[in-house]
């Protein structure tokens, strides 16, 4: 553990597997002490043991309302205190822009766009009465949002209207809030992954699905959009979850504090979307 986060608490939402799971465990490796929010309690509790001690586990839907305020209690009673968000919630449920659905439209706005909405504005008390107290003292200390986007929200994607309308909703409202809490030393950026190999991005004959109210949606992408998509990336194939995490790392690391309202795009260089 190099310490480098070290008395730092942190949200990490979506954090029962994949790109959270790994954010998690990366943070915590580096001397964060991190709060995981995820729908899979029981997945939730695999991540939050592999943490060394150094995570507590709140299982809830985000896109209930009450839910994030109740995930930014857990980590002011648990911790007393909080310094990084990490809006890494979500899912995918796609389709053809004439055949979609309003449910499936607003789904995608719930989750990407009004969760972390929620999540911010309930801990903007924290964050905000900290940063006061500290300009109050001389000392100048940066705390850190980072908010989950995509490649689909600045290039589109095919089959991906939904999503793509609520990450590209999550890049302004990123912007929009590094200027109102930029005074406060407290920065806010976002990163927009490409291909990484998640359960969302597993081949559609084996990634299983997710269920949304009556919905059984099911995850992955065919196979052969797989391999075009990977054809498309520079570096040649898709991110682990482990280096997609690695851009969130930096984005909540003291080698962040002036990059602020920022979309870092970690994509391997792909300049187009999957599909």
């Amino acid at each position: 553990m190099s310490g480098l986060l070290a008395e730092r608490v942190a949200v990490v939402t979506g954090a029962a597997r994949g790109i959270g799971r790994a954010t998690a465990e990366l943070l915590a490796e580096h001397g964060a002490r991190v709060v995981c929010a995820d729908l899979d309690g029981d997945a939730l509790a695999r991540t939050v043991g592999s943490l060394g001690g150094r995570g507590v586990a709140v299982a809830a839907d985000l896109t209930v309302p009450a839910a994030p305020a109740e995930v930014v209690a857990r980590a002011v009673d648990e911790y007393g205190r909080l310094d990084i968000v990490v809006n890494n919630a979500g899912y995918t449920w796609d389709g053809i822009f004439h055949k979609m659905t309003d449910e499936q439209l607003t789904a995608m706005l719930d989750i990407h766009l009004t969760a972390p909405f929620r999540l911010l504005r309930a801990a903007a008390p924290v964050l905000r009465e900290a940063a006061k107290r500290d300009a109050a003292e001389g000392r100048e200390i940066f705390r850190k949002v980072v908010n989950v986007t995509s490649i689909a929200g600045t290039m589109g994607n095919v089959g991906q209207a939904n999503y793509a309308a609520a990450k590209a909703a999550l890049t302004g409202l990123t912007r929009t809030l590094a200027k109102e809490w930029g005074p406060l030393k407290i920065n806010v950026n976002a990163v927009a992954f490409g291909f990484v190999q998640t359960r969302l991005t597993a081949d559609a004959a084996e990634a299983g699905t997710f269920d949304h109210g009556d919905h059984r949606i099911p995850l992955g992408i065919p196979g052969a959009v797989r391999e075009q998509a990977a054809a498309r990336i520079p570096l040649g194939r898709p991110a682990t979850p482990a280096e997609a995490a690695g851009g969130i790392f930096l984005l909540c690391s003291p080698w962040s504090n002036f990059v602020h309202g920022q979309v870092l795009t970690v994509a391997g260089g792909q300049a187009e979307g999957m599909g």
